[in-house]
């Protein structure tokens, strides 16, 4: 539940000259660079209870594993009460409290692989910044387009959307869960403690309180438990894939994500392959059996 003085302050409706300031953010643009290290890789295969062996120079990054990189590094000073930098800078300042990882599409050119050893830049652009008038508050989505250059040139390109949303409130109505299939091929469960949940933020420098501290993300936000990342959701299943077809090169994944993931219980992950083996369906459910990120990975 909120807390009266953050309800007070925290709008759930934009108005029209805030709405139009925020929409002049489309076509901003910032190019980031940064070396493809093995510690980071070495930290998240360990993190996903992996046998891999030690990376060196040379070795290829698993796909989704370049968001190790490109982390934003904001001054302590800089950091809002969520755990998030204070609202600005290269993504609109929405006033809108909740900031969620609503999904993305990628694409890796699999002539030329990301490698341990790479210098690497990344050239980002938000593409739109759309509204829509939701039954609890406004929603605002930023579309950020990605690409991922080293020095042979593009190697992926990803679009990224982020949601924002008002505070909840008591009495606001529940989107219907969606039961997730049953029977797939692939399936493997995954318990989500808060010591998975503190690695992966400590590997993406993700101050997000949401994940970590129990306090704020049930007394401030509303939420029942720790929040599983989306991301982090989306790293598992492409591991899904790469387990049970490691020698596939995955071209493209794209996901959603449906509806959170709590740290109170395992959930599951799906695979399922198509007939030919060119694309894997997959999906994430929680221990209810209800749909939460659903994903499509294409083979080449």
């Amino acid at each position: 539940m909120m807390t009266a003085n953050k309800t007070e302050i925290e709008p759930r409706t934009l108005d029209a000259a805030t709405l139009a300031h925020l929409q002049g953010w489309s076509g901003k643009s910032e190019t980031l660079v940064d070396d493809i290290t093995a510690a980071p890789v070495r930290g998240l295969s360990a993190t996903l209870d992996r046998d891999d062996p030690a990376p060196r120079l040379g070795t290829a990054l698993p796909p989704l594993w370049h968001w190790l990189y490109f982390l934003p590094q904001h001054r302590q000073s800089e950091i809002g009460p969520d755990g998030h930098a204070r609202r600005g800078g290269f993504l609109p300042p929405v006033p809108l409290p909740r900031r969620m990882w609503a999904g993305g599409r990628l694409q890796w050119l699999q002539a030329n692989p990301l490698v341990v050893g790479d210098a690497v830049q990344r050239i980002s652009r938000i593409e739109s910044v759309t509204h829509k008038a939701g039954r609890t508050g406004d929603l605002l989505f930023v579309l950020v387009k990605h690409e991922v250059h080293n020095a042979s040139g593009l190697a992926l390109t990803e679009e990224h959307d982020i949601v924002y949303r008002a505070a909840a409130q008591p009495g606001d109505p529940v989107p219907p869960p969606v039961a997730a299939e049953q029977g797939a091929a692939w399936q493997r469960s995954i318990t989500p403690d808060d010591v998975l949940l503190f690695r992966y933020s400590a590997l993406t420098f993700n101050g997000h309180r949401i994940h970590y501290d129990r306090k704020y993300v049930t007394e401030v936000e509303g939420y029942p438990g720790l929040i599983v990342h989306g991301p982090l959701i989306a790293t598992l299943l492409v591991d899904l894939v790469r387990r049970q077809s490691p020698g596939a090169f995955i071209k493209s994944f794209n996901f959603k994500a449906v509806r959170p993931t709590f740290d109170l219980h395992p959930f599951r992950l799906n695979g399922q392959p198509s007939a030919d083996g060119k694309t894997v369906k997959l999906w994430a459910e929680d221990h209810e059996g209800w749909l939460t990120m659903q994903a499509t990975a294409e083979l080449a």
